[in-house]
């Protein structure tokens, strides 16, 4: 027979995704994870098969979570003040705590840009390409920009939105508040 789970997976996924964001996949060891989800290695292994497994998980419930704001993003009908309040929103989270880690997706995309791995990269790919196809709808609510301009500045947006990432795990708020504004004054 079976043996019943003694934890909630929902709740060991959250405590190895905050891990995995603090630290990244390759800098987050077993041990670590055993002591932070409060589990031993053969629950890991019986529960998500690998390291590697818990971690695709962990992507998974991030998305989930950041979903509300992609979601407050693409139902906006303000276009450039969306995105502009999107980009204050993703951020939001490093203002009241001083456990500051940027965004898991843009820190994965960066530790994974040059491996081989491609069910993380895949996963990568579809969530960047859907905030861009996002920001995009958003653009092209203004009928003064031509494709090619909102082309452009979506690259521009989405590039922008990884530095803020990036900075937003060492920059202090009124630096990233400056930056956000900086971003969209060029818009």
């Amino acid at each position: 027979m079976a043996r019943k789970k003694q934890y909630i997976e929902e709740e060991v996924v959250d405590k190895a995704m905050q891990l995995f964001w603090r630290n990244g996949y390759e800098n987050t060891s077993m041990q670590m994870l055993e002591k932070a989800m409060g589990i031993n290695k053969f629950s890991i292994y019986s529960s998500f098969e690998s390291k590697h497994g818990l971690f695709l998980e962990s992507l998974k419930q991030y998305k989930a979570k950041v979903s509300v704001t992609l979601e407050k993003l693409k139902n906006g009908t303000q276009g450039v003040e969306d995105i502009k309040q999107f980009f204050y929103d993703s951020v939001s989270s490093s203002f009241i705590s001083d456990n500051i880690k940027g965004c898991l997706v843009t820190n994965t995309y960066n530790e994974f840009s040059e491996t081989e791995d491609e069910l993380v990269k895949a996963q990568m790919t579809a969530f960047m390409a859907n905030l861009k196809d996002i920001i995009i709808q958003k653009l092209a609510l203004d009928s003064s920009k031509d494709e090619a301009t909102i082309l452009k500045q979506a690259n521009f947006l989405l590039l922008a939105k990884h530095g803020l990432a990036a900075a937003s795990r060492v920059n202090t708020k009124q630096e990233i508040e400056d930056y956000i504004e900086m971003i969209f004054k060029t818009i």
